[in-house]
């Protein structure tokens, strides 16, 4: 160490001064050299002080794992969902998910349990409130009462003009869509704040903030998730609740592939990728390692965010 150095492990204080920062802990002006640090206004010192006694989550080094969480993941045996299911298992949650089929809920379990991925499940038709109150039921059950993660993944959506929607359609999607994801958030609530530190995930779209044909009613239920997101995040931040949306833009999954499409809307499909950006079609894993990343300690100061895992389409300014 040099003449005149400090050595900021036994001298903070002089450390800071030396920096010109603010000395926390005097009451005067301390002078240094040419400058005079003015003591940190009694707001700031509350700031510091909270800051200081706040306990970090990650802080011992676990800030990339999600082991010791539980997480409740609905739709999570296709597609985006199997993979939300699988990549939070395997950083080390247990995760509780739910389908409407019973044989495929069943097959999946098998699987993830061979791999040996701590996941449960039951039957449950998100359209319907009594089924969304027996899962949360059942959940609550399974974790004892607590809950670090919900992710509001399960969806549908129904291709027409918006001159064609009928009554049922729209009642499908919005159900399906965003009445179940919201119900299930207020479900939810005292058991993620039971945890100390809650964390929602709402599956959402590129829809909801760009127009495409064919989806109208689909679009507003997902931009309705994107706004609640905001005011969740707002309103649930005072019982450590963060709340995210991911919303993807064109993700290839077997669902996609089942779609019975019209020649016009195959050809928006394709239109809709030469748009991408990055010249792909995405997978589910592009959006789950999105949704892992949210719910790990070290993205414990982002809440309130949309995140678009689209290659770049809901950016791209050109024809």
């Amino acid at each position: 160490m040099h003449k005149g150095s400090i050595d900021c492990s036994k001298d903070r204080r002089r450390c800071l001064r030396r920096e010109g920062m603010i000395d926390f802990g005097t009451k005067e002006k301390v002078e240094e050299g040419d400058r005079l640090l003015e003591p940190m206004p009694p707001f700031w010192q509350s700031v510091a002080l909270t800051y200081n006694q706040m306990e970090i989550p990650g802080r011992a080094g676990d800030r990339w794992s999600l082991k010791g969480m539980t997480a409740l993941v609905t739709g999570g045996t296709r597609g985006i969902g199997h993979a939300i299911v699988e990549e939070l298992a395997e950083h080390g949650a247990v995760v509780y998910t739910c389908s409407r089929n019973q044989k495929q809920l069943d097959e999946c379990l098998e699987k993830w349990r061979s791999k040996g991925l701590k996941v449960a499940g039951s039957v449950c038709d998100m359209l319907s409130r009594v089924e969304r109150d027996k899962l949360m039921v059942n959940v609550s059950g399974y974790f004892n009462g607590k809950l670090n993660i919900l992710v509001n993944n399960a969806g549908t959506n129904v291709l027409k003009k918006a001159t064609e929607f009928t009554a049922e359609d729209y009642s499908l999607i919005m159900g399906t869509n965003f009445e179940s994801s919201f119900h299930l958030s207020q479900l939810a609530h005292p058991f993620l704040k039971a945890s100390g530190s809650g964390n929602i995930v709402f599956i959402s779209s590129v829809a909801g903030i760009i127009g495409f044909p064919y989806v109208s009613v689909y679009a507003a239920s997902k931009g309705a998730m994107n706004q609640v997101t905001k005011n969740l995040a707002c309103e649930w931040a005072e019982d450590n609740i963060r709340v995210n949306s991911v919303a993807p833009g064109h993700i290839n999954t077997s669902l996609v592939e089942e779609m019975d499409l019209s020649p016009d809307q195959e050809e928006l499909t394709k239109s809709v990728i030469s748009r991408i950006p990055i010249g792909r079609a995405g997978v589910p894993r592009d959006v789950s390692s999105v949704v892992t990343f949210l719910c790990f300690p070290a993205a414990s100061y982002i809440t309130g965010q949309i995140i678009y895992p689209d290659g770049g389409l809901s950016v791209n300014g050109f024809p």
